[in-house]
């Protein structure tokens, strides 16, 4: 007996899966003749009776009903967190930067400012350049013997002042 192999052009939908279509506004015998399964009357009968999904009827819609929450800060500096207890990774000596822990895979991207946390602790000795560190993550490095270096604040011109030319 020679068995069915299974083609692209073979397949097809399981029994039951597929209904046959429905075939409105064929007269009574049909199941679907005169009003074609819309009802009577009213909108919907209607032939362009269709409103949008989110339309309620005229009732107050619920994104007015339902009060304004929150805000979205514009000038928020996303930053990725690092946990001084994760740079126990790293041996004695070693430079702690953005490239760095994106190699040891405890950050995420490289674009993105990178500030260290205080949860852990830290026993060997660091050298951490990076973009942000809270003041108790600085002092269990240097506690350890390692030092931190922060990037320069930089300074902005005063709205008033003139830029300088050349």
């Amino acid at each position: 007996m020679a068995e069915k192999s299974l083609r692209i052009g073979t397949l097809k939908p399981a029994r039951g899966a597929t209904h046959p279509r429905k075939r409105r506004g064929l007269g009574t015998a049909s199941g679907l003749g005169g009003t074609s399964g819309r009802g009577h009357k009213g909108q919907r009968a209607r032939k362009s009776g269709n409103s949008p999904r989110w339309f309620e009827g005229g009732q107050m819609p619920i994104q007015r009903r339902l009060p304004k929450i929150g805000f979205t800060n514009i000038h928020r500096v996303p930053r990725q967190v690092v946990n001084v207890g994760n740079l126990t990774r790293f041996a004695a000596g070693d430079a702690v930067t953005r490239e760095t822990l994106k190699a040891k895979r405890l950050v995420d991207r490289g674009d993105l400012p990178v500030k260290i946390l205080a949860v852990g602790e830290v026993t060997v000795a660091l050298t951490v350049s990076v973009d942000a560190v809270s003041a108790a993550a600085k002092a269990k490095i240097e506690a350890a013997g390692g030092t931190v270096t922060l990037p320069e604040a930089k300074t902005y011109r005063a709205r008033h002042v003139k830029k300088t030319r050349g």
